[in-house]
């Protein structure tokens, strides 16, 4: 089941949401990016000039010519540096990706608390760039995994302009703004590693890269398993030269294949497609799986038996289980029942 594309699964499994949804992930976040959407233009028109001027380079120094890199062998395994992040089996989480959190900063004089209160929050990376939630979370004693796509081009984003056409595939299946990415090229590679160093100059503890199983889907691009193999073991050697730890979302089918090089899997429905057994092999290993199911009654009134199958999948006695809605806004519900609703900030993107 790992490796079945996603856009032929069914989704028609009693006690999940249904009516030919795609894989859910976070909403677009389109109008929030039109704020800045002119600085960003001001800022890409001196970096064009400039480039124009100078010559493009690669991480490496190298000219860019937009071709493909050289294929390479597989990256060797990272030799973990001590800065690295590990978080344990069954670490409770909260993931939210469609607003700003709201947190105060630690003080003397006032007790603050999250709700829920949980050590790890996974959060969107760019939409929280110019703000000091991550600097207030580390001062609760939180940590932070920032969320990013690796594997698709998104228009909204503020680097949208540095991708050419030659790094685009097919449009993603159900999300009409999105593009498959050629992550063999050099042009994209270079990208991920300036995300990288977003992620660290935020002060991020780990990454969330999201769509690297696209030799999954119709991408367009010839992609293959080894492909996304070798890309997911270049991010995490790079993020962990940088001390972040890194997940791997979803892609069940190259575990084996990269568990030596990250610290934790952020899984997607592994119970309503009944693969939790194949990301079990995390937490045998003694990291987490970072667990979302999107039951029927989400955000309102989760149904006992629906609760019951998305969190006592076969594998998944071990997980760190979130039930959320499929928008992955503040509410959230926790195998023991508990439910939890987060504050978050006003964004245009959730104001009526």
């Amino acid at each position: 089941m790992a490796d079945t594309p996603k856009s032929d699964r069914s989704v028609e499994e009693a006690g999940f949401k249904s009516g030919g949804a795609p894989q859910p992930r976070r909403r677009s976040r389109k109008i929030l990016f039109i704020s800045i959407a002119a600085a960003v233009v001001v800022v890409l028109g001196l970096a064009l000039g400039l480039g124009l001027g100078l010559g493009l380079k690669d991480h490496d120094g190298r000219d860019e010519d937009n071709e493909p890199s050289t294929p390479s062998p597989t990256e060797s395994p990272v030799t973990p540096n001590g800065t690295v992040w590990q978080p344990a089996v069954g670490t409770k989480w909260q993931i939210i990706l469609n607003s700003v959190l709201d947190v105060p900063a630690a003080n003397a004089k006032t007790t603050v608390t999250l709700t829920p209160d949980v050590p790890v929050w996974d959060l969107d990376m760019f939409i929280h760039r110019d703000t000091d939630v991550i600097a207030n979370l580390h001062s609760l004693g939180k940590r932070a995994i920032c969320y990013f796509s690796a594997g698709s081009y998104e228009p909204y984003t503020p680097d949208a302009g540095s991708f050419v056409d030659a790094d685009l595939g097919k449009v993603m299946d159900g999300w009409p703004d999105e593009k498959w990415l050629d992550i063999r090229r050099t042009s994209v590679r270079n990208i991920m590693i300036k995300r990288l160093d977003i992620a660290v100059a935020m002060k991020c503890d780990a990454v969330d890269p999201d769509n690297v199983d696209g030799y999954n889907n119709d991408n367009g691009l010839d992609l293959t398993k080894q492909d996304t193999i070798d890309f997911v073991r270049f991010l995490a050697k790079e993020a962990s030269k940088r001390g972040l730890a890194m997940g791997l979302k979803n892609a069940g089918g190259i575990i084996d294949d990269v568990l030596d090089v990250v610290q934790f899997s952020v899984n997607e429905q592994c119970a309503q497609y009944s693969e939790c057994d194949v990301f079990a092999k995390f937490t045998a290993a003694g990291k987490p799986v970072f667990h979302i199911e999107y039951p029927s009654g989400a955000t309102k009134s989760i149904k006992p038996k629906d609760s019951e199958k998305a969190c006592g999948a076969e594998g998944a006695d071990n997980f760190s289980t979130v039930l959320k809605g499929m928008d992955l806004d503040g509410w959230v519900e926790y195998c023991d029942g508990k439910v939890a609703q987060t504050k978050v900030a006003n964004t245009p993107d959730n104001e009526d």
